[in-house]
């Protein structure tokens, strides 16, 4: 038998029936013993087909295997942009989840463009990906509605459209819990920098915030809150605007930690101190933040649990769920008790 198997590794490309061949047994058991998405058989006949196939060289052609069943197992994820630390993490907590779930994941960035969003679509779609998982839903813009109108499988994560399957935050009551900290230090002149309105995971926690306010009996003067981008460098414009305030604010609160860290930078180019001038809290808790030489007050988010959520629905088909995960509150060094 050494012999044979020596011999058919030489004769071209190893099929499944050389396999059941060489094993004694059918094309359907040697299917089943070799198929990575089933649970892995333990037995004399399994052990033996493995060993032939082994010997022989034998390749499982994954293309073929799925395009006999319609699918290709691979799934595709949109996002704004892979140098956003966030989308990186959700892109890869996303693959991992695929990858137990014996799928495969790729990736496609838009710059948060919605032209770019479409083009992504359709490019995944042509390469033959089974379903979409979106990271860029935007409140002014009606891309999902025209998905389920192309009976095309999606998903969204993070952010949200009220009506489609999604895994998202529970941004409001991060929003709160961020707000609600400073409160309780003593803080009662809290600005914030609140994201772009386009995105609902920003305008969650801009609610949340509203929300920790008034239960306080805090008013909110309209000067506190700046609408702004998710970058370091939006952080830092926003922050300059709140630090010319009379009275400065003693707190701020950044709807995510890059633009929190573009405020620490413009706060501590402006002279201050944090947290002993103006305390400041971040939000997503990016692994970045705890190492910074002042480690960053931030809003963890499940980004595993979200990614996993997401595949989920989408594996599911389901149209309308909404599976929502619980933040939690880290504090660190840049907040404390106001001083003046």
């Amino acid at each position: 038998m050494a012999n044979d198997l020596s011999d058919k590794k030489t004769t071209g490309r190893v099929t499944i029936l050389d396999v059941a061949a060489a094993a004694g047994v059918s094309k359907s058991t040697v299917s089943r013993i070799l198929d990575e998405r089933l649970p892995r058989a333990s037995n004399p006949t399994a052990d033996r087909v493995r060993q032939v196939a082994a010997e022989l060289g034998y390749v499982r052609d994954v293309s073929a295997a799925n395009l006999r069943r319609g699918t290709s197992l691979t799934l595709g994820m949109i996002v704004p942009r892979l140098t956003d630390t966030v989308m990186a993490m959700l892109y890869e907590s996303f693959a991992r989840a695929c990858a137990r779930r014996g799928r495969f994941a790729i990736v496609a960035t838009t710059d948060d463009r919605p032209e770019a969003v479409r083009a992504a679509a359709d490019s995944l779609f042509n390469r033959g990906v089974d379903g979409l998982v979106l990271a860029t839903t935007r409140t002014d813009d009606d891309f999902a509605t025209e998905l389920t109108n192309r009976r095309i499988p999606f998903v969204l994560a993070l952010r949200g459209d009220g009506h489609s399957a999604a895994s998202l935050g529970d941004d409001a009551l991060g929003g709160w819990l961020a707000t609600r900290h400073l409160i309780d230090l003593g803080h009662r002149h809290i600005a914030l920098i609140a994201g772009p309105e386009h995105a609902s995971n920003a305008r969650g926690r801009v609610a949340g915030y509203h929300r920790a306010m008034a239960e306080a009996g805090l008013a909110v003067h309209p000067s506190w809150v700046v609408p702004s981008g998710f970058s370091i460098e939006a952080g830092a414009e926003a922050v300059q605007g709140i630090l010319t305030l009379d009275p400065r604010p003693t707190a701020v609160f950044a709807v995510n930690d890059n633009t929190a860290i573009g405020a620490m930078s413009a706060i501590q180019r402006a002279g201050l101190k944090i947290p002993d001038d103006i305390s400041l809290v971040g939000y997503n808790d990016i692994p970045l933040v705890s190492h910074l030489s002042m480690p960053l007050t931030s809003v963890r988010v499940p980004f595993d649990q979200i990614a996993a959520g997401a595949l989920d629905l989408l594996l599911a088909g389901s149209a309308t769920e909404q599976r929502i995960a619980t933040p939690t509150l880290i504090p660190r060094a840049t907040t404390a008790a106001p001083r003046r």
